[in-house]
Order: C-alpha cells, then structure tokens, then sequence
C-alpha cells in the first residue's frame, strides 16, 4: 500500500509504500495524534523506517487496498 506524508513547510511529499493495511495505517495516526507531542511512525517494504512528529504532519493520504491484475489477461 501507498502512502504519501506531507509535511508543512517541505514541498516535496514523502511516499512510503509498506504492508500495512488501510486500516493499520489510519490506526498507527490516531494512536501518534493522541499522545502529546506524538510521533507518526511508518515502517515500508524495506523495513526502513520513516519518523515525522505530528505537530509537522501537513496532510497523511492512505492508497486503497488494491489487487493488481498479473498477466497479459484484459477485456475489450
């Protein structure tokens, strides 16, 4: 799953591509939100992990869970 991770006063978003689910990522922002000077932690594919304290956090946008067709199979 995509994620992009905009942080105020940076112009670039930060992608994360991880194996978490929608859901899984939504909950690890709620749980950063609640908790006083929180930090948003995201581990992606790699297992490399992406820090942004919260107070930073411009705008977090969660990919749909999708299954990618494989092959060359397609409709007309």
């Amino acid at each position: 799953m995509e994620v992009k991770i905009g942080v105020r006063s940076v112009h670039r978003e930060l992608v994360v591509e991880t194996d978490l689910s929608a859901e899984q990522v939504e909950e690890e922002i709620r749980n950063s939100l609640a908790v006083d000077r929180g930090v948003f932690t995201l581990t992606d594919t790699k297992g490399r992990r992406v820090l942004v304290p919260v107070a930073s956090l411009g705008f977090v946008e969660i990919g749909e869970d999708e299954s990618r067709p494989v092959g060359f199979g397609g409709t007309l």
